[in-house]
């Protein structure tokens, strides 16, 4: 084993000591940088924000979340239309965007026409849609349209559903489609609903329909 003098060993201490300290300052000074950049970054989120509260503050609409097993809050929005609504959309391609105005980012594109999607707010000319999986966006109103369409039980993991000649359970079959199938609503009673596309129509329980709501009353 090696001894080291004292004055040897007093000197190594010191230089672990300073580099200990030189570690301390240093994690300390990153720690600081941290949490500056978390702070600005709150900061920017929160201007972010400000504009969509403000707009929210002085009227986009009433906000109301249907439930789709019961009756839902109904209320008119600036449009005087009622809100929430069903619509679809009119247009191949249609950008979704984060707020409402085209300086706003685009957040997903639809690209098929028909699709219903649910108005849940508006300003301006702009309108708040939900689509079936429970995604938010704006659109511009233009790019709507007061057709009605819906999507046969897009939740169901069967293979198949059946669709009436008859509003009733009895009833001949007319066609079979498969769970998420786009189709045209013709009309609704409040229990069933006569639905088609381009080959086919029949009946089917209202229940198992994205794009009606309850107790609705097509004609």
């Amino acid at each position: 084993m090696t001894v080291m003098p004292p004055h040897c060993r007093l000197q190594g201490l010191d230089i672990v000591l300073r580099f200990f300290r030189h570690s301390s300052a240093a994690k300390d000074r990153a720690d600081r940088r941290a949490r500056r950049k978390d702070k600005a970054q709150r900061r920017l989120r929160r201007i972010a924000v400000t504009p969509l509260v403000i707009a929210l503050a002085v009227g986009i609409g009433a906000v109301s979340v249907p439930s789709m097993s019961g009756a839902q809050t109904v209320t008119k929005g600036p449009s005087g239309l009622p809100l929430p609504r069903f619509v679809s959309l009119k247009s191949d391609r249609i950008n979704v965007r984060r707020g409402p105005g085209r300086d706003h980012a685009v957040s997903w594109v639809f690209v098929r026409a028909g699709l219903p999607v649910e108005v849940v707010q508006e300003f301006e000319n702009w309108r708040r849609i939900r689509d079936s999986e429970g995604e938010e966006g704006w659109v511009f109103h233009s790019l709507l349209s007061g057709r009605r369409s819906a999507l046969v039980a897009p939740w169901e993991k069967v293979e198949s559903l059946t669709v009436h000649r008859e509003p009733d359970s009895a009833a001949p079959a007319a066609a079979f489609v498969q769970p998420g199938v786009l189709a045209n609503v013709y009309e609704c009673d409040g229990t069933w609903c006569r639905i088609g596309a381009e080959n086919w129509s029949g009946w089917i329980d209202q229940t198992q329909l994205w794009g009606v709501y309850p107790d609705e009353k097509i004609k």
